[in-house]
This record gives C-alpha cells, structure tokens and sequence, in this order.
C-alpha cells in the first residue's frame, strides 16, 4: 500500500550540516519501498512517498526522526475512485 508522509522538524532540529535529509529515516528499513523524496526544506518540511507493508514497517522508517520530528501518514491510491461500486 502506499502511503504520503509529511515529516516536520523545527529550524532548531533541522538536519542541515548534520547529514541533511537522510539522517530522519531508515533508508533500509524492511518492507518500505521508498518511491520519492521531496522537499519544502526552508519550511523544514519533508514530503515521502513510500510503499509499505505495514504499520510496523512504518514506524521502522521514520524511528531516526522520532524525537526531532513529527509525522502525518496518510495512505493514498494511483488509481482513481471507481464509482461503479456502491
């Protein structure tokens, strides 16, 4: 399943000199598939897209950034709603 994940951290805990934008997930974490990275970095605001295979994947994921950060996840789909089913 897909999910969006926009991950915030305040000026105060910004990665920048410190390993940047990587240190604040788990590139390696077992059942993510990371499928895009993207950044608003001067609103220290990070944007992700990820196919996972569970909750527990995610948590894995986003642990390196869990005291400096906080995360909304949201699941989301490529294919549009199909009206026919009711």
């Amino acid at each position: 399943m897909l999910f969006h994940i926009e991950q915030v951290h305040t000026p105060e805990n910004c990665p920048y000199g410190r390993g940047g934008s990587p240190t604040l997930y788990d590139a390696k974490a077992d059942g993510i598939r990371l499928v895009g990275m993207y950044g608003s970095f001067m609103e220290h605001v990070i944007y992700y897209i990820v196919e996972a295979t569970d909750t527990g994947a995610l948590n894995t994921f986003l642990l390196p950034g869990m005291k400096t950060c906080t995360a909304r996840i949201t699941p989301v789909s490529e294919s549009p709603f199909d009206r026919s089913q009711k």
